[in-house]
């Protein structure tokens, strides 16, 4: 499996260098093109999920112990999760998102049925693992409710709900906007909040965030170290990522508003990056001087979380159920609520049950990049070639959105 990964991420980082080298300064228009924020709402809050949250906390120490992990030797804690969340692997998201609004118009190759099918069993498991993550994080944070450990009915009914919010807000893409810029700054509202509980209204020195923020710049120092799989659990992560990758990109693609290309990746990469890295400064100040998170802060944490699962879920459910026409409109909207809610609910069961792996989904996607791949080159080289602008029929109209169900 880590053979397969680093082949994966080798192929991914030589197409990225390829398409600025080929179509590094062509416009980039999609489907139903927005404002460069709402893009960039819309990206941070679909390609992150509850993890952003919730996992931080409960990981800086295991990085920090070098004796049992001597291979995050080469850096601190801060820069190790950043790494893991930031900058480099957002570029995963670039290259599918390009891909999806420039040349997969003209090779077509997600319509082969089987391909569709692939695609479409990838996103919907990972919709299912986006609530697991949720489930299985819960008691951490809310260990009021249950004993600290075991899941209660309680939290099964906060992850139902989610997931049913998220269905019928699915239901009409014009939610996608508002969904997501509310998230946006739902999250930066969370990030202030502590900031100033820690370094404003307690005792802690001001000069702690900072440091803690050069802290997150020796990333960049090391970027080299992050490319290929540290050891298992970064192996776990890059294969999560692979897993979103595709999905997220052919759902973000639909709203690129002519950006360059060049341009597309540097938003992709700095963007939202800019965010999770204020949001790890703080919370490994917490952390670090043992701040704790009880009562308010965790319910506050949780609740942001759950709004980032309704955003990732929403997009997801859209994406899926319209590559399979299983849409409202001919469906019905009871009927389409029940099928979203029953099939993702169930998945989600089967995570729990250790049924399902995130790592396979994400082996799956990297077979989907060498297939694709293949195929252009047997197929649609000459196509591809050719290639010199988004899709003629894509057009800079940023009311579009507004007119589409």
């Amino acid at each position: 499996m880590t053979l397969w990964l680093s082949a994966g991420i080798l192929f991914t980082l030589l197409s990225i260098a390829f398409i600025l080298y080929k179509w590094g300064n062509m416009q980039v228009v999609g489907v139903t093109p927005v404002k460069t924020f709402t893009f960039i709402a819309i990206l941070f809050t679909s390609g992150l999920d509850v993890g952003l949250i919730m996992f931080p906390l409960t990981e800086f120490a295991g990085y920090a112990d070098i004796k049992a992990s001597p291979e995050y030797g080469f850096t601190n804690p801060l820069a190790i999760e950043f790494g893991f969340w930031g900058f480099l692997i957002w570029g995963f998201y670039f290259l599918t998102c390009f891909y999806f609004c420039v040349i997969e118009p003209k090779v077509k190759f997600f319509e082969i049925p089987l391909v569709k099918l692939v695609n479409n069993v990838v996103i919907i498991g990972t919709c299912a693992f986006t609530a697991f993550l949720l489930l299985s994080n819960l008691p951490w944070y809310l260990p009021a409710v249950g004993d600290g450990e075991s899941i209660v009915p309680t939290f099964y009914l906060i992850v139902f709900a989610a997931i049913c919010f998220a269905a019928y807000s699915s239901t009409s893409i014009r939610y996608v906007r508002f969904l997501s810029i509310t998230t946006t700054w739902v999250f930066i509202a969370l990030i202030v909040a502590m900031w100033a509980g820690a370094f404003v209204f307690g005792d802690s020195e001001m000069s702690a965030y900072t440091n803690n923020l050069a802290l997150i710049g020796d990333y960049f120092a090391n970027i080299h170290h992050f490319v290929l799989p540290l050891n298992d659990y970064h192996e776990f992560y890059l294969f999560w990522w692979f897993a979103w990758s595709i999905m997220i990109g052919q759902f973000t693609s639909r709203f690129v508003g002519g950006l360059k290309t060049y341009q597309v990746l540097a938003a992709m990469l700095i963007f939202p990056s800019i965010p999770i890295a204020a949001w790890f400064a703080v919370l490994y100040h917490y952390h670090d001087a043992g701040i704790a998170t009880d009562g308010l802060v965790n319910f506050a944490m949780v609740f942001v979380g759950i709004v980032f699962v309704i955003n990732s879920l929403d997009s997801l459910i859209r994406l899926y159920t319209d590559n399979l026409n299983l849409t409202v409109a001919r469906l019905g909207k009871r009927n389409y609520l029940l099928l979203n809610i029953v099939a993702l609910s169930l998945l989600t069961l089967l995570f729990k049950l250790n049924f399902l792996q995130i790592q396979w989904v994400g082996a799956i996607v990297i077979a989907i990049f060498f297939a694709g791949f293949g195929f252009i080159l047997v197929n649609k080289f000459k196509t591809v070639k050719t290639i010199h602008s988004s899709p003629k029929g894509n057009a800079i109209d940023f009311n579009k959105i507004e007119t589409i169900s």
